[in-house]
């Protein structure tokens, strides 16, 4: 399976961590404040280092420290792994969900105050609290959701995410989230090697892990870890092979992600390569959110969120023109990162996925309204979208039409419909939701009120939205203490996992889900990494 490898070394320390995101910087922190010597490994360049933390809301999850325990292990193991409801088969990851659970008991109720401790210039606000009441343990825990900003005046959730280019003072969202863990990192003095990409677990004659092989620029580099390696390199979302292998449906041009490209499996398959077993891999925190066609990262879709979806002046449809869904689950927690399962919907009889991709059908009144999606996405990819949305409309991202009919004729001879779309159907379908609009009640899906409001003023648009999301959630299987296990439930010496690459949410996702973990799971793994033994010592 592997060749045991005995040196020589370019660099040791303790603790080697694989990716700087909320997981990997967490576990630096907490490795270092528990003794060890760390060395972070990141592989994009430090002047384009954008993370999916970074790049995030910069929700997390904190419960109060006053909430009851029990509840919020209850509540943690209806979330992770749901055996404890009664209309479950079957839990998710019932072989160790109660430790899981008591893991997030524990450490949970702490993220604020630890993401406080990194930075005291941070600041963090309750926005939510438990998104699935009828789960137990739900009122009783206290479950709070908060949100990263820097603006010390913030009182609510951020209508507009930071940039890049936002000064410290003003960040919010993910960027206040990354501006914080790199404060801390930095104030530890604990290195980090940026384009540096890790691409072997190197091991022992017994299978130990006891460092990694790494590229940076021409040179092969090998870290030594004396203690562990914690892998925290997130998903997969832009590997073709493992989307192939995972993600249902046509997994690779058939979904979008608008996390980093900078994801590509690496952990998970440096993991599988070291006999790791693989836990929930085709899971994703996703819903349906278009993408940018003339951007693509290694071939492959690059994503942008679409807010948007479920605003008044508009509906979805599916690539033959019938509507399928409330369309504000596309975007309302909890079941905004859930919904991309709709669009898995297959065809039995035509042999066809008519709902990838679905189309997002929009008139004029919401087109003028301001931007569908966040700036700050753009950003990352330099992708332009202006705030009239013109700028999509010109490149031939959103199609426009004068008419409803030509809509649906630009629709059909749009490559990604394949020909599908029936124009009259698509008519009929905003003709029905016009009515309920002026009737004030959706009878076929039963769409909030608020939200009723007709598609009627013309010119027409319509962009297709495809299954993705922020990020993958399924990959390696790593216990309660995030070391890493392998087909046969053993531990696999000195390897640990957490983030995305591990994610704990394996039945159900509450937004602020994977920010939190990276809080919880970084900090655990780099305390269990700091309390390994010596590797030299041990021998």
């Amino acid at each position: 399976m592997y060749e045991s490898y005995k040196g020589p070394w370019d660099h040791e320390s303790d603790i080697v961590i694989v990716g700087f995101g909320g997981a990997g910087g967490c576990a630096a922190a907490e490795a270092h404040d528990a003794g060890a010597d760390v060395v972070i490994l990141e592989k994009q360049p430090q002047n384009r280092h954008y993370s999916n933390t970074r790049m995030s809301g910069g929700g997390f999850h904190s419960p109060e420290p006053t909430g009851d325990r029990e509840a919020l292990k209850a509540y943690a193991k209806a979330m992770f792994s749901g055996e404890n409801l009664p209309w479950k088969f079957e839990g998710d990851q019932e072989d160790y969900s109660d430790g899981l659970a008591e893991m997030w008991a524990e450490y949970a109720p702490q993220n604020a105050a630890f993401m406080q401790s990194l930075d005291p210039d941070f600041h963090s606000v309750r926005s939510a609290g438990a998104a699935y009441p009828n789960f137990p343990g739900a009122e009783q825990s206290k479950y709070s959701i908060y949100n990263s900003t820097y603006d010390k005046s913030a009182t609510k959730k951020p209508k507009v995410q930071s940039s890049p280019k936002t000064p410290r003072y003003k960040k919010e969202a993910g960027e206040a989230f990354h501006e914080c863990l790199l404060h801390g990192i930095n104030k530890r003095g604990i290195p980090i090697h940026y384009d540096t990409r890790v691409m072997n677990l190197l091991h022992d004659e017994a299978g130990e892990i006891i460092g990694v092989e790494a590229i940076q620029g021409k040179k092969t580099l090998r870290y030594h870890s004396r203690k562990a390696v914690i892998l925290a390199s997130g998903g997969y979302e832009y590997n073709k092979t493992l989307r192939s292998a995972f993600l249902d449906g046509p997994g690779v041009d058939g979904w979008a992600f608008y996390g980093t490209p900078a994801n590509t499996g690496d952990g998970i398959i440096m993991g599988m390569e070291s006999g790791a077993a693989l836990s929930k891999v085709g899971s994703a925190a996703g819903r349906l959110i278009a993408s940018f066609p003339d951007f693509r990262a290694g071939g492959i879709r690059i994503g942008v969120a679409m807010p948007a979806v479920g605003k008044p002046n508009a509906i979805l449809v599916d690539n033959l023109g019938s509507r399928f869904c409330d369309e504000r689950e596309i975007t309302q927690n909890p079941t905004c990162y859930i919904t991309y399962k709709y669009a898995l919907a297959f065809d039995i009889n035509k042999g066809i996925y008519p709902r990838i991709p679905a189309w997002f059908v929009f008139d004029e009144n919401l087109r003028t309204l301001k931007a569908l999606t966040h700036s700050n996405i753009t950003e990352y990819f330099d992708a332009p979208w202006s705030t009239d949305n013109h700028e999509a409309i010109d490149r031939g991202w959103i199609l426009k039409a004068d008419t409803l009919e030509e809509l649906g004729g630009k629709i059909k001879a749009h490559p990604d419909n394949h020909g599908l779309m029936n124009t009259e159907t698509l008519c009929r379908s905003v003709s029905r939701f016009n009515e309920s609009c002026a009737q004030g009640d959706d009878q076929d899906f039963h769409r909030e009120l608020k939200t009723l409001k007709p598609v009627e003023k013309p010119p027409f648009y319509a962009i297709a939205l495809f299954p993705g999301g922020p990020n993958t959630k399924g990959g390696l299987k790593a216990n309660e203490k995030r070391q890493v296990l392998d087909w046969n439930g053993r531990v696999i010496p000195r390897l640990y996992a957490a983030g995305e690459i591990a994610s704990v949410f394996k039945y159900m996702y509450q937004a602020g889900g994977n920010v939190g973990e990276c809080i919880v799971c970084g900090r655990v793994a780099g305390l269990g990494a700091a309390r390994e033994i010596n590797y030299k010592e041990r021998r």
